[in-house]
């Protein structure tokens, strides 16, 4: 008999803080910004302000809501699709990642998937950050080889008589691809319909948008 704790309840107990702590890469730009903030580098409401800016506006849903207009309105889906970086101006997108944009439109026949085969370009004043797998090597390499079987693993199967296009993404052109519209949203508005568009929908990671 011993006196000390029972070693398998202080395992259970160091597993239960630490399973509430954040990852080492929080932990380090959580230092970051402290100390940041301590030196009088930067404020703390700029940092909360940009934190916002990505958060709500330049991430996906600014994207989301491009999507949602050209399923609502006719003649924006047309401007989108002959002109998109004219046609995401009118909603207040502005800067180098959307100045050189064209939209590409899934259909039943057609599915659309954008890579970057040399870095990894992305529209990101439309889709927030681009995901870690986007800038892996993986990724770029197959997704150009063999995409239906990237797509598989992404969780989407393509019927035969469905055929892939890729884009390759470059600063000097980015794509927005444009989901199609859930069957059952007749009669929705734009910001419910923009809910059900995902950042993996907008590069063709995803496919299928069933209403929630």
């Amino acid at each position: 008999m011993h006196d000390g704790p029972d070693p398998t309840d202080a395992a259970a107990v160091h597993r239960h803080l630490h399973s509430h702590l954040p990852s080492d890469p929080a932990l380090r730009v959580k230092a970051l910004e402290s100390l940041a903030v301590e030196k009088g580098l930067v404020a703390q409401e700029t940092l909360d302000a940009w934190i916002r800016l990505y958060d709500e506006e330049v991430g996906p849903k600014r994207g989301a809501h491009v999507v949602a207009r050209a399923w609502t309105e006719p003649a924006f889906h047309a401007r989108l699709l002959t002109d998109a970086a004219a046609a995401v101006r009118e909603m207040g997108c502005h800067g180098h990642a959307t100045g050189h944009l064209k939209a590409v439109e899934n259909t039943a026949t057609v599915h659309n998937l954008v890579v970057c085969t040399l870095c990894s370009c992305y529209p990101f004043a439309l889709l927030g950050m681009s995901p870690v797998w986007y800038r892996s090597n993986a990724y770029r390499a197959r997704a150009v080889r063999e995409p239906r079987a990237v797509l598989a693993e992404f969780g989407v199967t393509l019927p035969e008589d469905c055929g892939v296009r890729i884009w390759d993404s470059t600063a000097e052109l980015r794509y927005l691809v444009v989901p199609q519209r859930p069957a059952g949203t007749e009669g929705w508005d734009a910001d419910r319909l923009a809910a059900l568009v995902t950042r993996d929908s907008m590069i063709g990671t995803q496919r299928d948008l069933g209403p929630v």
